[in-house]
């Protein structure tokens, strides 16, 4: 399992958007941020999208791939190994998440 994300761990989506964590986890921490899990909400600014001069931003993220054997809350955390789809508002599937900053130490487990 890679560097668990947090809710500063710094995520794009493949457009050059910025992914921001909200997170209901208020229990553990990892390098005084708060770990995220699959079930929080991950929202998708400044994505510029736009195939055919049409733009299609992507607006979320889906997690399908988690940090199984870790969990906060009993619902599984993410990871530098876990894969997120960005997705469009209608749904559409857009690229995977790249992850390019994470937190080492978890604290609360």
């Amino acid at each position: 399992m890679g560097a668990l994300l947090t809710t500063a761990s710094t995520l794009q989506c493949p457009h050059g958007g910025s992914v921001q964590a909200m997170s209901s986890n208020n229990r553990a921490k990892a390098g005084g941020d708060f770990l995220v899990r699959a079930s929080d909400t991950f929202t998708i600014t400044g994505c510029t999208f736009a195939p055919g001069g049409a733009a299609h931003p992507c607006v979320r993220v889906q997690w399908v791939s988690t940090a199984l054997r870790v969990k906060v809350l009993q619902d599984a955390l993410l990871s530098m190994d876990s894969v997120g789809m960005c997705l469009a508002a209608d749904n559409a599937p857009q690229g995977t998440v790249l992850i390019s900053a994470t937190q080492q130490r978890a604290k609360g487990l």
